[in-house]
């Protein structure tokens, strides 16, 4: 493609919101990475404030190169991307696990951590796009629903035993959306939508006060281990820190900076899992809105490019990035408020984490591509 028709066809709308999130991110970052006390103005340029920005930098390089990139060239490498994946996924099983879990590949020369499971999320969905068109003929036959499922479960097991229960779990609705437009058999989809809203429900239950804990225990026993159960305990510490660090914020925050309970390490993982309410207490309900805003128009955006893309693979790719991104938003926000189990899912392109960054920033330059090239059929 012609590099000046490449450049007036970029969706241009979603470059300044990218730009809005990563400074989200940096601010954060820069208060909760260190001990300042309360109205003391914080150093900006952390060491975490330095790699993400490199992150970032890793990552506008790879949506530039994506973005330009004909998206319809993936179909030829998404079996390797695929196997890749599933390869780096099986050898966490041979690597020393860091926090008790086996989710990252250590490079040492470059002090990196490489997490593939969130690699993983954006291989299903090219994988699944691609075998999906493929099979469009064939879409209703049993067999072909087994293999779809094949391509789905064997990551999803992967990243369930590492444990990764949040990540596993972002793969299912991904799945069931993509189900949806390419095809499936609508009797399948609404079972497996409707299977997956009573669960959220009973699980939202539980974390509302409605339905108690310990009486659903008993039940749950006999299909999830104990320790596993014990994840959807609703008053962790972790819980509880999110939701008064929120509360805190009260409408307009305490300022950039002058944080009281985040600032004191209070707050768990303040500039990862927990970012959300790390914001909230600085910059207040109105602060919160507007980032929720900005992840709202972007979602819509990417669900834009599902509906403009001309063939049934660049259909396929988007719905399922604009998926993913709407999980991480919905999970993160959700079990940041006390609905949902902690489950260590980031919150895009505000955690911090350069495997979280390059893959949602590879996500976004795909979708520029298919938008790119809406009137190119």
């Amino acid at each position: 493609m012609d590099y000046a028709l490449y450049l007036r066809r970029l969706d241009y709308r979603v470059l300044p919101l990218l730009a809005i999130l990563m400074m989200v991110s940096l601010l954060v970052i820069a208060s909760a990475d260190q001990a300042a006390g309360y109205g003391e103005t914080p150093n900006f340029f952390t060491p975490l404030v330095s790699k993400q920005l490199l992150f970032f930098a890793l990552g506008w390089l790879f949506f530039v190169i994506l973005s330009y990139a004909d998206y319809r060239k993936l179909r030829q490498y998404c079996i390797l991307l695929y196997m890749v994946v599933v390869v780096l996924l099986l050898g966490l099983f041979f690597t020393e696990p860091i926090q008790n879990v086996r989710r990252w590949y250590r490079i040492p020369l470059v002090n990196f951590g490489l997490q593939p499971s969130e690699y993983a999320k954006l291989a299903l969905v090219i994988a699944l796009s691609y075998f999906l068109e493929r099979k469009a003929d064939q879409i209703h036959k049993f067999t072909t629903l087994m293999q779809a499922g094949l391509i789905v479960f064997i990551p999803f097991v992967l990243i369930l035993k590492q444990p990764d229960l949040g990540t596993a779990l972002v793969l299912l609705p991904i799945t069931l959306v993509m189900f949806y437009f390419g095809g499936v058999k609508r009797t399948i989809v609404r079972c497996m939508g409707v299977s997956g809203i009573v669960l959220l429900c009973v699980i939202v239950s539980m974390f509302l006060g409605l339905v108690s804990h310990e009486k659903i225990k008993p039940i749950a026993l006999h299909c999830m281990k104990e320790y596993q159960y014990e994840r959807l305990n609703p008053d962790t510490y972790h819980q509880k820190s999110a939701q008064i660090a929120i509360a805190l914020g009260s409408w307009a925050g305490s300022g950039w900076g002058r944080s009281d309970y985040t600032a004191k390490h209070w707050l768990p993982f303040a500039d990862t899992d927990s970012v959300f309410p790390a914001f909230t207490e600085q910059f207040g309900f109105l602060g919160a809105a507007l980032l929720l805003l900005i992840f709202f128009w972007l979602i819509y955006f990417s669900f834009q490019v599902s509906a403009l893309a001309k063939d049934l693979f660049g259909r396929l790719v988007s719905s399922g990035i604009a998926v993913y991104l709407a999980i991480h938003v919905i999970i993160n926000v959700g079990m940041m408020c006390g609905l949902l189990p902690i489950t260590g899912v980031p919150l895009p392109l505000v955690s911090y984490g350069g495997s979280s960054v390059m893959a949602t920033m590879m996500a976004f330059g795909i979708l520029q591509s298919i938008y790119v090239r809406r009137y190119m059929f």
